[in-house]
């Protein structure tokens, strides 16, 4: 009697199944899942993985991983019959995309895939994916009436924003003045500066202040709702899936306000390929922002992309915030060459400086000048170092005013939030 079957391993218990028309067209997909689960993942055809998902092995898998070429666009609907299986067997999805169009990209994102990761995979992108949904989900808190009663007696409940969607009616009778911001560089501050620039603009005036609306389309690290602490809702995806059905109503619906002052369109809550809005749909939502407010402060992804040339034709003045640094530099003559290669009006572009050296900094105050004197640019707008002040306050999800009224980068953004009201204030009144 041989014992050569007892000594053999177990083989690994399938933990995720890769599931495309033929895998070894997703190379690099077979060299992570394989660094990431070694032999504990099988892969599937379309039409194995439709028979599997229904039989009571597929209980134990913790994700597919669906990969989908531009090959697979006529056969969406095979593909998007396994998304619903899978989730229909609580089965987490990665959507691993390689020249999927955007419609594509959309159909399948809205069936309800996890995450999504392009192809060829970027280093440890996968590794990310998997780690975000293992992730557990957040659970909510679900206590008795008695018992929230008591606690409410123990502790005190702290003062939440007040978070809904605008209260008044679509009109179409603004002309707002459209302040993109964009990012020259890595952790420049172009969110912060969007979020609080915002904010100011909203609280300028305690009596007949102008109405502002902050758009964040940096669709997939966009960081306006963390900052504000507000909710991403499921129509922005939709609005952004279908801007031509789209009037003022639903552009206003898909918004949240912030303290009954700001009002908010956020970044959606999965993160999506920049072209997955065209030219036109940036020019639709940017048409009724300005129709309905008076001042519209976007927030741009760092990254050039095909509609950023619709954000800057439209822009009053399009700031662009940077570091004073070798790399922010560069990027500043690579931008405007760009933009002068194009004919595209680079000199709407007002630069912002971030953690500018302070007062006394004699040597910081000569670098600041020779940076700008090599670039043959201004930079009119110098925003001192917050340190702990700003971090705690983006995570707290408050703008400065609220949680550092006298911080001096508060202080800076609102002067320029001044000069911007009373600018405007001045030509409407020359208008009239």
């Amino acid at each position: 009697m041989s014992t050569a079957v007892s000594l053999q391993p177990e083989p690994a218990a399938l933990v995720a199944c890769t599931i495309s028309r033929d895998v070894q067209n997703f190379d690099l997909l077979i060299d992570d899942m394989e660094i990431e689960l070694g032999e504990s993942w099988g892969d599937l055809s379309f039409d194995e993985a439709r028979e599997y998902l229904s039989q009571p092995d597929a209980a134990a898998l913790e994700f597919v991983a669906i990969a989908v070429n531009a090959d697979d666009e006529g056969d969406l609907t095979r593909i998007t019959d396994i998304i619903r299986a899978a989730k229909e067997r609580q089965i987490k999805v990665v959507l691993i995309a390689d020249q999927i169009s955007p419609a594509g990209l959309h159909q399948l994102l809205r069936l309800g895939a996890d995450d999504f990761v392009p192809y060829p995979l970027p280093d440890g992108a996968l590794h990310e994916a998997i780690e975000r949904i293992r992730k557990p989900a957040a659970v909510p808190a679900a206590a008795p009436a008695a018992a929230q009663a008591t606690v409410t007696h123990l502790h005190a409940v702290p003062t939440e924003p007040v978070v809904q969607a605008p209260a008044f009616k679509a009109k179409g009778d603004r002309n707002g003045v459209v302040l993109p911001v964009h990012g020259l560089a890595g952790g420049s501050g172009a969110s912060t500066f969007a979020a609080n620039l915002a904010w100011e603009l909203a609280i300028v005036e305690k009596t007949n202040a102008p109405r502002v609306c902050l758009l964040d389309f940096d669709f997939q690290y966009g960081s306006v709702a963390t900052f504000l602490d507000l909710p991403r809702k499921e129509a922005v995806f939709e609005l952004l899936s279908d801007t031509g059905a789209a009037d003022s109503d639903a552009f206003l619906a898909a918004m949240l306000t912030y303290n009954d002052k700001l009002h908010v369109l956020t970044a959606p809550a999965d993160m999506l390929p920049l072209d997955i809005v065209a030219p036109e749909d940036i020019g639709r939502i940017i048409d009724m922002a300005q129709t309905n407010f008076d001042f519209v402060v976007i927030d741009m992804p760092k990254t050039i992309v095909a509609w950023t040339e619709t954000v800057l034709s439209r822009a009053h003045v399009y700031f662009a915030t940077l570091d004073l640094d070798l790399r922010s530099a560069q990027n500043v003559l690579r931008l405007v060459r760009a933009l002068k290669a194009e004919t595209l009006p680079h000199e709407k572009l007002r630069y912002v400086l971030n953690r500018a050296p302070k007062f006394t900094d004699l040597s910081g105050k000569s670098r600041v000048k020779r940076m700008a004197e090599s670039l043959d640019i201004k930079l009119e707008v110098q925003i001192p170092d917050g340190g702990a002040q700003v971090t705690q306050a983006n995570d707290h999800g408050q703008p400065l005013a609220d949680i550092a009224p006298k911080s001096p980068v508060r202080r800076e953004i609102q002067k320029l939030a001044k000069s911007l009201y009373d600018l405007n204030k001045a030509v409407e009144t020359g208008k009239s």
